[in-house]
């Protein structure tokens, strides 16, 4: 089961609402997806509004898992307009005094 920031986050980038997404995140995060990272709330800020942007789909969560205390895995199954169409991705949250820390996709 994914603590209640992970849902809280899942559910408003989902939703497309940045201002709740960022709220989840800590002052000093980093995102990693596609080969770059992006550094604290504005850079991570850019990128999802790019990310929800940029192409239409639907992503349903199709499996959880806790690595270690603070690291969980949320595995997602996205179809939509972007190349390929259709993709599994995992979505690697590193918590800490329930913020995220950092966002690795792969």
């Amino acid at each position: 089961m994914l603590p209640d920031t992970l849902k809280n986050y899942l559910a408003s980038h989902i939703a497309r609402d940045l201002d709740a997404a960022m709220q989840c995140y800590a002052a000093d995060a980093e995102v990693t997806d596609d080969g770059k990272t992006y550094y604290g709330p504005d850079e991570i800020r850019s990128w999802l509004s790019s990310a929800t942007s940029e192409y239409s789909y639907t992503a349903e969560l199709i499996a959880t898992r806790q690595l270690d205390p603070q690291t969980y895995v949320a595995s997602h199954h996205l179809e939509g307009n972007f190349p390929g169409g259709s993709a599994d991705l995992d979505f690697t949250f590193t918590l800490k005094n329930n913020l995220i820390t950092r966002l690795v996709i792969t």
